[in-house]
C-alpha cells in the first residue's frame, strides 16, 4: 500500500515538473504564435528545405484557452515529418466571447483550406476549448460533411470546475457544467458522419474531474484514450500522444469506438 502511494506521488510529482517546464517554454514561444501563420501552397518547408509528399487528407490544429498555434510546434513537426501535408493552425481572437462565433470562423477556414488544396475533407486536432469549438463546427453547423476525424485534447465535454477565479471570461462559463453550449453539443446529432477520438489523461488538473475529457454521446463514433502519467499542457507535446494522434487519423472508418487500455506515457 505504501509503495503504490508512494508510486502515485512520484509520477505526480513528475508530471508536475513537465508541466512547468512545457509552460516555461511555450511562453518563450508564445509571441511568435501570435502572428498568424502562411498558407501552405507547396511543397516546400519553413526552412526552406523540400518536404515529402504529404498522404491523406489536411490537419487542421485548433488551440485552447488564451492560446495559440504555437502550443502545436512538436505536433505539426511530428504529423509533417510522416507525411501530412498541409497541416495548418487556426488562430481564433483571443477577444473571442462565444466559441460558436469561433466555430463559425473555423468553418470559413476549412472551407478556404479544402478549396487551395483540392481536398473534399480534412481532420482537426484540438486542444482543450479547441476541442469544444471543433464539437460545435461538426454536430451543429454541418461541419462533418467536411471533417473526417476529430482529435481531442484534454477537452471539457461535461464541463470543468477548474480556475473558478476565471468563470467571468463567457467562454470559461461556456466550458462550465450545465453552460448553454454544452447542453448544444448533448443533444441529439442523429447521422453524424466524424469520427471522433478524445485523448484524457488522469493527471490532467485543468479537467475537473478528469473524466470530464472522456466523450460520451450516443449519436457519435467515439473513440476514448486514457493516458497515464503526463498534464493538461504535455498532451499536444509528448510523442507518444503524438504517435497516438497520428494513428487515429490514419484509422480506417471500420475501425470501433471502445476503450482501450490506459496508455503509460510517464
Amino acid at each position: 500500500m505504501e509503495l503504490t502511494r508512494l508510486t502515485k506521488v512520484t509520477t505526480a510529482l513528475k508530471a508536475n515538473a513537465l508541466e512547468l517546464a512545457i509552460l516555461t517554454g511555450h511562453l518563450l514561444l508564445y509571441p511568435s504564435g501570435m502572428i498568424a501563420a502562411r498558407p501552405e501552397t507547396d511543397t516546400v518547408g519553413e526552412d526552406g528545405a523540400n518536404r515529402r509528399p504529404g498522404t491523406g487528407r489536411p490537419v487542421v490544429l485548433l488551440h485552447g484557452f488564451a492560446d495559440n498555434r504555437s502550443v502545436f510546434v512538436l505536433l505539426r513537426r511530428s504529423l509533417v515529418r510522416h507525411g501530412r501535408h498541409p497541416v495548418e493552425s487556426f488562430n481564433y481572437s483571443p477577444l473571442t466571447n462565444d466559441l460558436r462565433v469561433a466555430a463559425e470562423l473555423l468553418g470559413r477556414h476549412v472551407e478556404e483550406l479544402c478549396a487551395r488544396t483540392g481536398h473534399h475533407e480534412v481532420d482537426i486536432v484540438g486542444h482543450s476549448l479547441g476541442g469544444l469549438i471543433a464539437r460545435h463546427y461538426v454536430q451543429r453547423q454541418g461541419g462533418d460533411a467536411r471533417v473526417r476525424t476529430l482529435v481531442m485534447l484534454g477537452t471539457p465535454h461535461s464541463g470543468t470546475t477548474a480556475a473558478p477565479w476565471a468563470g467571468a471570461h463567457p467562454l470559461v462559463r461556456q466550458m462550465r457544467p450545465g453552460s448553454d453550449v454544452l447542453q448544444e453539443l448533448a443533444e441529439p446529432t442523429p447521422g453524424c458522419r466524424t469520427r471522433c477520438v478524445s485523448f484524457w489523461s488522469d493527471l490532467d488538473q485543468v479537467m475537473v474531474p478528469v473524466e470530464t475529457a472522456r466523450l460520451d454521446h450516443p449519436d457519435l463514433r467515439v473513440h476514448n484514450v486514457r493516458v497515464s502519467g503526463i498534464g493538461h499542457l504535455a498532451l499536444p507535446v509528448h510523442p507518444t500522444v503524438a504517435a497516438g494522434i497520428r494513428e487515429a487519423l490514419d484509422a480506417d472508418d471500420d475501425t470501433e469506438a471502445t476503450e482501450p487500455g490506459a496508455a503509460s506515457v510517464a
